[in-house]
């Protein structure tokens, strides 16, 4: 159903107002007497506690480690927003933890942070970490989100993932997928080109790149990733390492002869003369938020083939929520401390097999069609 932004905007407050927030606390079993209180609390719970003291395993078991996760923010990159800070933040971290309740049935916790020191960070969430089964990183800016998940990976024993990198580039990979049934087109021999070169446009190029895409250009505000270029900060000196570009220029140089335009950057940055510089029968992904590198009807116009964004007023929508909560329900359920490549490769196949016969206006199912966490979760194992 299509609103326009302002109605959006008033109806969104007035709920959130309404409700207090997205979010309580419910008992997960019934206390209604003595018998129940002295087993769920004191003295049951003392024979819980000194059982889980002496064997930390239990404690899957026995508490709600076994079924929580944290979402962890400093606020630092909200999609679409940038650095709005812990409490600008908590409203969208809430809207992740019911997702993950409503889909998947995971407990989820927001929690925001008030630093953006990346070492704080890690000390943080390595303190809290005892009281969840994963840790969800969320909004959280380059580069200090990827030495963050990386420490966090090696020195936790639970499942550590950024979704803003890899729920991103799964689903990427699952909607490509599909799309390229519909074109007829093989990921190895096409030309892909990313605008963002922030944590989703690198985790998209590596998945890719996995995947068997050969010919990837990434773009940041000052053009193509490239070893030609001096001023590299190291991670994107990596990405230029692994894409092996050596090609200069900006957007108008990278878009000729495109197969794909996966846009992860701003608003309004594509244009009519652009999409008509790509190959036939293309394809875009336009996922800024919530105004898009172009509008579909625009695109379309223009000569693209498909056209995905992240909106859910559009057909083809591109959006984490298709893959976080399965990637965690997987991880929780077969108890698995890292989330693997494979398993994202494997997450991404089988979100894009349960659209058995792709067109151009349905690349992906959406999240209340039936089997979308399930599929997501048997590859987390």
């Amino acid at each position: 159903m299509k609103n326009n932004s302002e109605e959006i905007k008033k109806k969104a407050i007035a709920l959130h107002r309404h409700y207090c927030g997205k979010l309580e606390v419910s008992s997960a079993a019934p206390i209604k007497d003595m018998e129940a209180l002295s087993l769920f609390y004191t003295p049951g719970v003392a024979a819980v506690s000194s059982l889980v003291a002496k064997d930390k395993k239990l404690a899957k078991e026995l508490t709600w480690k076994g079924r929580s996760v944290a979402v962890v923010s400093d606020g630092s990159a909200v999609l679409g927003l940038g650095n709005i800070g812990p409490l600008g933040a908590l409203p969208v971290m809430e809207g992740k933890c019911v997702i993950f309740k409503e889909f998947s049935g995971v407990d989820a916790v927001p929690l925001v942070l008030d630093t953006q020191d990346a070492e704080k960070i890690i000390e943080i969430v390595k303190a809290i970490a005892p009281g969840f089964g994963g840790i969800n990183l969320e909004d959280i800016s380059a580069p200090r989100c990827f030495e963050i998940e990386e420490r966090l990976k090696k020195e936790l024993d639970i499942p550590v993932m950024h979704d803003d990198q890899h729920g991103t580039a799964i689903v990427v990979l699952a909607a490509l997928t599909n799309a390229l049934k519909v074109v007829k087109k093989k990921i190895e021999k096409i030309k892909i080109v990313i605008s963002g070169a922030g944590p989703a446009g690198v985790a998209v190029a590596k998945l890719l790149l996995k995947a068997g895409a050969k010919n990837i250009l990434v773009l940041d505000s000052k053009g193509i990733i490239s070893s030609k270029r001096k001023d590299l900060i190291p991670y994107k000196k990596k990405l230029a390492a692994i894409t092996r570009v050596n090609i200069s220029g900006g957007l108008e140089e990278a878009i000729k002869g495109a197969d794909v335009f996966i846009g992860l950057s701003r608003g309004n940055l594509l244009s009519v003369e652009d999409v008509k510089k790509m190959a036939p029968l293309s394809i875009i992904f336009a996922m800024a938020n919530p105004v898009p590198e172009i509008m579909p009807d625009t695109a379309m116009r223009a000569g693209a083939k498909i056209v995905a964004t992240g909106r859910s007023d559009f057909p083809n929508q591109i959006n984490n929520s298709l893959i976080f909560p399965g990637v965690f329900r997987g991880a929780l359920d077969n108890k698995v401390r890292k989330i693997t490549d494979d398993m994202k490769l494997k997450a991404a196949h089988n979100l894009a097999g349960l659209v058995k016969k792709p067109r151009k206006d349905k690349i992906l199912p959406t999240m209340f069609e039936k089997g979308v966490v399930k599929a997501v979760a048997r590859a987390i194992k």
